[in-house]
């Protein structure tokens, strides 16, 4: 008996100690990314593409407003209520962040002091973008105006507060290749890299299993946010809009029926605004585009 509870101990250190190894913060190089010069007026287009603001800045702010990142909105799940943290240029924010440091948190998922993030932050879509829109990004935020808000914890039980088993999650659904592939257009290829890499739409619009991770197979198919509020299919299967329909309301809010835009898509409606056209226009031909999911 005894010799059996020391191989059955053995074991569990052993399995405790893979899953240690396994659930480590891992980070990219970025030598190459630090080596490119920076364009902050470029990373402004990649900051509104990326909709950072619509997170980022203070519940409620409007108009210039959104510039001042200084976090609080909070975003309610079913593993407990995110925080988005203070992002601006200030010791409270990522004024004291290396590059390295906001390519890791934002790409990796893994924040200076080592820890994991939790996937409320899209860091699996944003592991798509390019070096340079990232070095870009990081080069328009440090123009904005600094915040002294300190930010706030997020709201978390347990067993979701082991930041540990995010290494986990992060192996279970942490892949980030594009779920559309194939013959496609230069349009398509750049409304896919807006969709999926930028503006992460299937964040939303796509259905997560009971971990948290989203259902590739019915992309852009419909999802859950906010506790319980329902957000659309927008594929071909969900949405039977034009496409001058959908660059209509992408631009102006206004629906095919008349109606307005309203909740977190009017911050969308606002992000594109400050696209060029033909990137709204490659949005569109991209959801065209995408596996029709049934209602």
């Amino acid at each position: 008996m005894g010799r059996l509870f020391r191989r059955l101990l053995a074991l569990a250190v052993m399995g405790a100690a893979i899953g240690w190894f396994l659930t480590a913060p891992t980070t990219r190089a970025t030598a190459t990314a630090e080596a490119l010069t920076p364009d902050p007026a470029h990373g402004e287009t990649v900051f509104w593409a990326s909709g950072c603001a619509s997170c980022h800045a203070a519940p409620e702010a409007k108009g210039e407003a959104v510039r001042l990142l200084s976090g609080g909105q909070k975003f309610a799940t079913a593993f407990g209520t995110f925080l988005a943290p203070n992002i601006s240029p200030s010791k409270e924010g990522i004024g004291d962040w290396t590059l390295a440091q906001f390519i890791h948190a934002v790409q990796d998922g893994v924040l200076p002091d080592g820890s994991h993030e939790y996937p409320a932050m899209p860091y699996v879509a944003y592991a798509k973008m390019t070096e340079q829109d990232i070095v870009d990004l990081h080069a328009f935020i440090g123009t904005l105006p600094a915040s002294d808000v300190a930010s706030q914890p997020h709201e978390v039980g347990f067993p979701f507060n082991i930041r540990r088993s995010l290494g986990g999650w992060k192996l279970l659904f942490g892949n980030p290749s594009y779920v559309l592939t194939g013959n496609l257009t230069p349009e398509v290829e750049r409304g896919r890299y807006i969709a999926e890499a930028m503006a992460h739409c299937g964040e939303c619009h796509t259905p997560r299993n009971g971990l948290g991770g989203l259902d590739t197979a019915k992309w852009l198919g419909g999802g859950v946010i906010e506790a319980g509020a329902k957000v659309p299919n927008i594929t071909p299967g969900g949405l039977d809009w034009s496409e001058d329909e959908i660059l209509t309301y992408l631009t102006t809010g206004a629906t095919p029926d008349f109606d307005f835009v309203g909740g977190a898509m009017a911050h969308v409606v606002d992000n594109m605004g400050h696209l060029a056209e033909s990137d709204v226009k490659a949005l569109v031909a991209y959801l065209k585009a995408v596996p029709a999911v049934s209602p």
